[in-house]
């Protein structure tokens, strides 16, 4: 699965969505991970009236099916949940890596609820994005 990060130095989860300078893509299986692409929006992070900044970021991640965050407002996650795309918060800057980790560690056995129902399967409870915060 394709999962994205929004992220200052292409290390950490620690960007704000509309404010971040770089989203990393990650391509994420049971066994790998690795970087597909970092899509760069270098300064041109103010939104003037006349474009919007979000729409460049989410078109720029349609195709995954998470995308981890430092932070993002109520408007900007409903368009993401809007293209399919699973928003987590993560509580505390976090390595790329380490996430990558979690996310095939949690592949490979039984993925959690939210996880299941990221990728297209059933859940038996429903799912809440309070409850998705972190990765066990």
């Amino acid at each position: 699965m394709k999962v994205a990060f929004a992220t200052q130095d292409l290390k950490c989860v620690d960007a704000h969505f509309g404010w971040a300078k770089n989203i990393a893509i990650y391509d994420v299986t049971p066994d790998a991970h690795r970087i597909l692409q970092v899509i760069e929006f270098g300064d041109d992070l103010t939104e003037d009236g006349r474009k919007d900044k979000l729409t460049r970021k989410i078109d720029a991640i349609k195709d995954c099916t998470i995308l981890y965050v430092a932070a993002i407002g109520g408007s900007a996650a409903a368009r993401v949940v809007a293209n399919k795309i699973h928003p987590l918060t993560v509580i505390k800057r976090e390595a790329i890596e380490t996430l990558c980790i979690k996310l095939e560690d949690a592949l490979k056995g039984s993925p959690p609820p939210w996880l299941r129902k990221a990728l297209g399967g059933t859940s038996k409870a429903p799912l809440h994005f309070d409850d998705c915060r972190t990765l066990p």
